[in-house]
């Protein structure tokens, strides 16, 4: 269930209530993911984001890193459902800095904007999902909800298709978004002859069964 409610106020922590709240959190965690306190109040810590896209993603290859976009080392594939991936970030990071960091650990050439992060909430034995702004601070909430992930995660997905701003991508990122959505296209046609072939085969054969002699 995806709702738009009201953000959550970020609540100004002292340096005590954070150092607090990570010895808290860190005496909690089972997995050994647990937050730091540096010297000048920022703390770090791990986030966990799954990934939940519909879309192919553009992967650069090694050999192709600091060469211009979309070349011929770029591959479009989909990522497996319910792809889990760990990232180390700061108190300071945003969610557009999350994004961007997610999308650089595993080489993605596709343009952050196509994207958002969400927070899912298990509350009164339902779930809620909820899109965070790219100003709210992932490790930030993580804290205030604990290291269990049924009381909150994150989910990576694509922006609606009445969400993305176009005009923040590039022609050769708009004519690759064009190749991938004929390739889709071609591929559910494809899907839809053969099943239709199927049919036909079947119907045929009953046809003769019926009419077949004596």
């Amino acid at each position: 269930k995806d709702v738009q409610k009201e953000r959550e106020p970020h609540v100004y922590l002292s340096k005590e209530e954070v150092k607090e709240k990570i010895q808290s959190y860190n005496s909690s965690v089972t997995d050994k993911l647990k937050m730091t306190l540096n010297a000048n109040g920022i703390y770090t810590g791990f986030i966990k984001v799954q990934m939940e896209l519909c879309r192919p993603i553009t992967v650069q290859s090694s050999q192709s890193q600091g060469r211009c976009a979309h070349s011929n080392n770029e591959t479009a594939f989909y990522l497996p459902d319910g792809c889990v991936n760990t990232l180390h970030i700061s108190s300071t990071n945003t969610v557009r800095e999350v994004i961007e960091a997610l999308l650089k650990k595993f080489f993605v050439a596709d343009n952050p904007a196509k994207f958002a992060l969400y927070k899912r909430c298990h509350k009164e034995d339902q779930v809620y999902t909820c899109k965070l702004s790219d100003r709210e601070r992932p490790l930030y909430l993580r804290l205030v909800a604990g290291p269990r992930t049924e009381m909150l995660s994150f989910v990576l997905r694509e922006h609606e298709t009445g969400e993305v701003m176009w005009e923040a991508f590039s022609i050769p990122e708009l004519q690759n978004f064009l190749r991938i959505l004929d390739k889709e296209e071609n591929d559910q046609l494809q899907i839809l002859k053969n099943r239709y072939a199927a049919y036909r085969g079947k119907l045929e054969e009953a046809l003769r069964g019926v009419l077949k002699p004596g």
